[in-house]
């Protein structure tokens, strides 16, 4: 099976169906952000437009804690079915609904679904495929993310215009069954059963409810000011490090080698990257006067080099210079917040800035699956799921920290007139993740995570 590819009939059901799923939610996730100002006006829910978003978000982080526990006792057909059919049931939610505060309720199905789903495929990968073909199924699904960066938002404006806002939502869930079909079908005939799940499931489960509340609350609190507001990103901020310390492997929050460093590394490469990415474009229109279209290319550029880097990973034998591939992968992503951050400067040219950027994609690309490979080998198979399932977590956590921490910082500097003050406050935040990610990508090795811890 190792020399025939990702493509071969023993794994071509799993290939095309979980790479499909996943380029499906790729461009769900584009989709809704293009259609969403139209539905919130719509739906005379405005107000509620953050709530849209940030919704998604915490409920995914219960769906991973909950996927993992179920893929690790039960295989992982339990959570895509599941998974799948819940963020279908979302979609129709929110495709049909009379309300912003119904849609809400959809949004949040829709992220529950999706952070199922996601940390089952994971756990496909590592019971389908061979440690040699894995670097190749996870720059698949890297891959999978491309033509919905670049036809995204076009197809789902050209919805909007043609058949209402709500037909975004209903198509998207149409396809998700069919692509689900194929994977889960490969994958469901799997009698093995793993370890029961320990004393502590329900235990995780509640931690990650804790979780994804102080993730909504510190979304929420990222975009208010005042006093209250910073009480509140004050005491959500410390809600997350506290349910991360019970949901994450030993020694993530202090980057440990082996498998904590991996995880945390995800999280910091995250946050560094999203933390940056979401204020490139507004940096080119109001500073330096680009057109919403241009400024996208931009962030077309970063999505293209980290497909890239990807497509370079996949052909890279496994151990070949892993750690130092995770620190030039850092070291690009330190450049490219470094680039972005440059534009400030009017001497600076816009495309070297945009080319810039481009360097953390393609770090972004080094970095991701490799951290996901290495995720897998440094488990036993029984705890796949659970270390899948705490790998994502720290990417939405950290993003989420990191995108709340900088949004809040961000918008008490513009408040006061500061406006490049406020740019160069967020992408120092940013840079300071991304160092701290150069760091514990020097400490990553190879130990085993035990069986028991």
């Amino acid at each position: 099976m190792s020399r025939t590819g990702i493509l071969a009939p023993p794994l071509r059901a799993q290939t095309i169906g979980a790479v499909a799923l996943i380029s499906l939610s790729a461009f769900e996730a584009l989709a809704v952000a293009t259609a969403m100002p139209v539905v919130a006006q719509s739906l005379d829910g405005v107000g509620l437009y953050p709530l849209a978003f940030a919704a998604t978000l915490a409920a995914a982080v219960v769906g991973m804690v909950a996927a993992g526990t179920l893929a690790d006792r039960s295989g992982p057909a339990v959570p895509l079915r599941w998974g799948v059919g819940i963020f279908v049931v979302g979609l129709v939610t929110a495709g049909l609904a009379p309300t912003m505060e119904v849609l809400v309720v959809g949004r949040l199905l829709q992220g529950l679904g999706a952070g199922l789903f996601d940390v089952a495929l994971y756990v496909v990968v590592g019971r389908y495929y061979p440690a040699e073909l894995r670097p190749r199924i996870f720059a698949a699904f890297s891959a999978a993310w491309v033509i919905p960066a670049l036809v995204g938002p076009l197809v789902a404006g050209t919805i909007v215009d043609l058949a209402g806002w709500r037909w975004v939502f209903l198509s998207i869930a149409v396809g998700a069954v069919g692509f689900a079909g194929l994977v889960v079908g490969a994958v469901e005939r799997d009698d093995s059963r793993g370890q029961p799940p320990g004393a502590d499931r329900w235990r995780r489960l509640g931690w990650a409810i804790v979780a994804a509340t102080c993730a909504l609350m510190l979304n929420l609190a990222g975009r208010a000011s005042g006093p209250a507001a910073i009480a509140v990103l004050a005491a959500a901020g410390a809600g997350i490090w506290l349910c991360a310390s019970w949901l994450l492997p030993a020694g993530t929050l202090r980057g440990r080698a082996g498998l904590p460093g991996t995880v945390a590394l995800r999280g910091l490469a995250s946050a560094a990257f999203f933390g940056t990415e979401v204020y490139l474009p507004l940096l080119l229109v109001h500073e330096r006067g680009l057109s919403p279209t241009l400024a996208g290319l931009a962030l077309m550029g970063g999505a293209l080099a980290w497909s890239v880097g990807s497509w370079a990973v996949g052909r890279i034998p496994p151990d070949a210079r892993r750690k130092g591939r995770m620190q030039g992968g850092m070291t690009l992503i330190v450049a490219g917040i470094a680039s972005a951050a440059a534009l400030l400067a009017d001497v600076v040219p816009v495309g070297l800035g945009m080319a810039g950027w481009a360097l953390a994609g393609l770090g972004m690309g080094l970095v991701y699956p490799t951290l996901s490979v290495l995720v897998l080998e440094l488990s036993p198979v029984e705890r796949h799921g659970e270390s899948s399932s705490a790998l994502q977590l720290s990417d939405a956590l950290g993003a989420a920290t990191m995108l709340a921490g900088a949004g809040a910082l961000f918008a008490a500097l513009l408040a006061s007139g500061a406006e490049v003050p406020a740019f160069l406050a967020a992408f120092g935040l940013a840079m300071c993740a991304s160092l701290a990610g150069l760091v514990v990508a020097g400490r990553i090795g190879r130990r085993r995570q035990p069986a028991h811890a």
